[in-house]
């Protein structure tokens, strides 16, 4: 949810503070969500979350109105039981699951997150979007880690900064709200509370505008001024708003997708797999990338195919060039889709894939190949191709291309020359593969 309303929520325990709290609700009252988020992030997420059973049991902590709740419910066949403490909610998350035909695998119960009343290994996802903050991002970690199934993971949101040096207004913000942490520094504290960090995702900037602070804004426009409580709510969410418009390159909402680790050992070493961000390659980045692919080669051919693909209006494709970056900030991997075709038919090549020595075989160019799968599919994309290793890119979902009738068009091993369909609907085309001229085309 909002970060105001942890302001609100821990300031006076007086009549006043009630007035300015159930204003703060009015305002979120039939909002399409309480906080940053959309439909597509959630079902990025619940990819990354997996596997999982076939109809997972799910626990939605802080659900709100329950737009991830009703999503997982309707796409992914999950029972989702949904934890809030504000009953309007509830109910507003009870009449839609009502209207969708998914009243029995919605279930609600109004307690706090802190003490949720199940038993230990009840659940193979725990799920905490905007919510983790109201008990504090560690003390959610260790207390909810026992809530899951073998096997299970759990999926939270957090704040956190996403620079180092934020400027004085900013930080005072978030100090007084809820102090901010780094990637890094929240990595460190899932590890302390006996997780392993499976992926890292910032969430995009869209996730804050469109269904939450654009809905906000006209709420705010729309609200009574005189009913208690509210001048205090419109300036705490009006400030908000307004500080995300001027500096919201400084501070981001992170997905965190964790399994636990064995009960020994819980804390971290030097030697423990790092956190990894991933994003689409920036303007800036270009330099780096050909660091990155001059250094995991033996030849600078990588490097150079790269470049060369960027300069190819027909093959280059914005977004879909991926960099993985190290706690630090710094560029430690790369993976690169481009447009090819199979028999005319538009489809991806996925080459090459980098990733500076000192950071490979610790995951970092894992997740930067499931974040360009990801960005693919984000992207209406239809089938990734990648001549690669047989006993490497199978974990991502690729198998022999000859099982679609797609053919290289140079001699290969028919275990190397793979497809992953990224749309199980549309059917995947057969032929030839025709590859820009700088992957031999």
């Amino acid at each position: 949810m909002s970060s105001a309303f942890s302001e609100f929520s821990s300031s006076d325990e007086s009549a006043s503070s009630d007035a300015v709290t159930e204003a703060f609700f009015a305002l979120h009252h039939g909002l399409p969500r309480q906080g940053p988020g959309s439909d597509g992030t959630t079902r990025r997420l619940f990819r990354l979350a997996g596997p999982l059973p076939e109809r997972p049991r799910v626990l939605d902590l802080g659900c709100g109105t329950g737009r991830s709740a009703l999503l997982l419910a309707a796409e992914a066949g999950a029972h989702v039981t949904c934890v809030d403490l504000h009953q309007p909610f509830l109910d507003e998350l009870t009449a839609a699951a009502a209207r969708r035909g998914l009243d029995a695998r919605v279930t609600t119960v109004n307690c706090s997150m802190d003490r949720p009343p199940f038993p230990d290994h009840t659940f193979d996802l725990i799920w905490a979007e905007g919510s983790a903050y109201v008990i504090g991002f560690e003390a959610a970690l260790r207390g909810w880690r026992r809530l899951l199934a073998p096997g299970g993971a759990l999926v939270v949101t957090e704040p956190e900064w996403s620079r180092a040096d934020p400027c004085p207004a900013v930080r005072a913000f978030w100090d007084a709200a809820y102090p901010l942490r780094t990637a890094a520094e929240n990595a460190a504290l899932a590890e302390a509370a006996g997780h392993r960090v499976v992926a890292h995702l910032p969430q995009p900037d869209s996730d804050w505008w469109a269904e939450y602070y654009d809905p906000l804004a006209e709420r705010i426009a729309a609200a009574d001024p005189d009913r208690p409580g509210m001048d205090r709510a419109l300036a705490g969410a009006r400030e908000e708003i307004a500080l995300r418009r001027e500096h919201g390159h400084e501070y981001r909402y992170a997905a965190y997708v964790l399994r636990p680790r064995p009960e020994k050992g819980n804390t971290m070493t030097s030697t423990e797999t790092p956190v990894w961000s991933t994003r689409a390659e920036a303007p800036g980045d270009a330099a780096a990338v050909r660091e990155i692919n001059l250094a995991a080669f033996p030849t600078p051919e990588e490097a150079g195919i790269v470049d060369a693909l960027r300069a190819d209006p027909g093959a280059w494709l914005d977004g879909l060039s991926m960099v993985a970056q190290a706690p630090d900030g710094t560029l430690a991997g790369h993976a690169l889709l481009t447009r090819c075709h199979v028999d005319g038919h538009p489809a991806l090549a996925l080459a090459p894939v980098a990733v500076l020595p000192a950071h490979q075989r610790r995951g970092a160019g894992s997740a930067v190949i499931r974040a360009a799968l990801e960005a693919a599919r984000e992207a209406g994309e239809h089938v990734v191709l990648v001549l690669g290793h047989p006993e490497y890119y199978p974990r991502f979902g690729f198998a022999p291309a000859s099982r679609w009738g797609i053919r290289a068009p140079f001699e290969v091993p028919d275990e190397a020359m793979m497809a992953l369909p990224l749309d199980a609907a549309r059917p995947v085309p057969g032929g030839v593969i025709q590859y820009p001229a700088a992957l031999g085309g």
